[in-house]
């Protein structure tokens, strides 16, 4: 067996975040079968499409076939007001929030990790698709050491992008601090995809067949834009070039992200361009969004200068090392603005405790208001991340 993540340290309780899918109930299997004592949990969150019910009844069975105990957390109401009033609210302001960052930093690692050492438990685990190691470190000088109980000051906890680029959800845990890595266990991390679907089946679990979910998780089959027209009534405004020109209309700027191209219906025609015998538009990408005009600006094709930005600015930052907001300083590091956007290399000026500037050593396209910004160094180590004002 390969060299996981987790920490062999004899018969110690934890409990696991069971989802209902093939990655959390791999993260129990492994767990048991190194000997910890292991209890599984599935979190009722608030859901729309009814997939719920089906995964809460999944992950009941994966934990009867491992024979280990299982529970309902339910979070229902605190994520409502925690996660999906968090993401309404930015779109309302004309944002792209990112809901998964609030749910693993208020629920995931927030009040299941708070109840779970509540009732015992030594760690949580989740299905995530990272890596966390350990590292001897002295005299560590932390600012949020306020609610999670044993902070070990000897120790220090680093997470790492997963083995399996494809699956690595480090981007969406940069909000982590020490306080909640100590308790964290990630027995996926160090496995490919392929290998967690062949553990799964090897060991018989109902999952192991279970196909991966797609978007946001409380949503199911049911669109973002569908969504949020039951909090955000409709309203038409106009479609404008980055010149001034009218080409088209929209049904609320709030239902629109940086960088879309699709669902735009513009009006003119390029003559230049003939496909099938049809004149189409060339490509056109939403580069501003004007909450207060009800305004869509467009830029005419991928290539356009207006979609790039060499530098941004970042607030709510949080770093999984403990840092020191005492001076001016910069450090060079990698980012991506996007999930599984390649990493970039970029500056990070760090102007107050929380505002700091990102400047990119490339201009980067797409970049939304609302949206994370996640460092990483070479060596794939996350460093932290910022909300893109």
């Amino acid at each position: 067996m390969k060299k996981s993540s987790v920490k062999k340290q004899g018969k110690i309780r934890v409990f696991v975040a069971m989802s209902g899918g093939v990655d959390s109930s791999v993260a129990a299997y492994l767990l048991k079968k190194q000997g910890y004592d292991v209890t599984g949990v599935f979190m009722k969150c608030f859901n729309i499409d009814g997939c719920a019910e089906k995964d809460a009844f999944d992950a009941r069975r994966v934990a009867e076939h491992l024979k280990i105990p299982f529970y309902v957390f339910d979070f229902e109401k605190e994520y409502k007001k925690r996660v999906v009033k968090y993401m309404v609210d930015g779109y309302r302001e004309g944002l792209t929030p990112n809901p998964d960052v609030m749910c693993n930093k208020e629920i995931k690692f927030g009040l299941f990790l708070e109840k779970a050492l509540k009732l015992g438990a030594d760690y949580v685990a989740t299905g995530h698709y990272v890596r966390i190691r350990e590292f001897e470190s002295q005299k560590l000088k932390v600012k949020r050491i306020e609610e999670i109980k044993n902070f070990k000051l000897d120790k220090l906890y680093k997470l790492f992008t997963a083995c399996d680029a494809s699956k690595d959800q480090s981007y969406f845990l940069w909000t982590l601090t020490q306080n909640e890595l100590q308790y964290c266990l990630f027995p996926v991390g160090d496995y490919l995809k392929s290998e967690v679907r062949a553990i799964a089946k090897k060991a018989g679990l109902p999952t192991a067949e279970k196909k991966d979910s797609q978007g946001i998780c409380f949503l199911g089959d049911v669109s973002i834009r569908d969504f949020l027209k039951n909090y955000i009534k409709p309203k038409k405004g106009v479609i404008m070039t980055t010149d001034g020109k009218k080409i088209g209309e929209h049904n609320g700027v709030w239902f629109y992200t940086i960088g879309q191209r699709h669902g735009l219906n513009l009006k003119t025609k390029n003559q230049e361009l003939r496909i099938k015998g049809k004149y189409e538009t060339k490509p056109h990408y939403v580069v501003l969004k004007s909450v207060k005009t009800n305004t869509l600006v467009v830029a005419e094709g991928e290539d356009n200068p207006v979609l790039k930005q060499k530098e941004i600015e970042l607030i709510n930052l949080s770093f999984l090392r403990p840092v020191i907001h005492n001076s001016l300083f910069k450090i060079q590091v990698l980012v991506r603005v996007r999930y599984r956007q390649p990493l970039t290399e970029a500056t990070l000026f760090l102007e107050k405790e929380n505002l700091a500037r990102l400047q990119f050593k490339t201009p980067q396209k797409f970049i939304a208001s609302g949206q994370s910004a996640v460092f990483y160094t070479d060596s794939g180590e996350m460093l932290g991340g910022g909300v893109i004002l």
